[in-house]
């Protein structure tokens, strides 16, 4: 049951809100590192800003597993739209 309430804590994230994820941590690597071959297990740190219980609001530093999305991303780049192949390669990913 702790793993049911665990599950019912996270909020759940669209494929598109995924994507711009992605995307955005992508951009991030590209820009550091100049080039988009991201190795399988690189996570990406990605700042946010939360609003915590009394109305503040905070930077929180998480970590994307950009080299993880990037494959399952290429793994499934049938189903990936033509706009979201372009903004792949506007980043320099060769494959799409």
């Amino acid at each position: 049951m702790a793993a049911n309430a665990a599950a019912e804590a996270k909020p759940t994230v669209s494929r598109t809100d995924r994507f711009a994820q992605g995307l955005a941590a992508l951009a991030a690597f590209v820009e550091r590192e100049g080039h988009a071959k991201v190795p399988c297990p690189h996570k990406e740190p990605v700042e946010s800003v939360e609003t915590v219980p009394g109305g503040e609001k905070q930077v929180v530093v998480s970590r994307f597993a950009l080299g993880t999305w990037l494959n399952d991303q290429k793994d499934r780049r049938a189903k990936l739209t033509p706009g979201q192949l372009a903004q792949l390669a506007e980043h320099g990913v060769e494959w799409a």
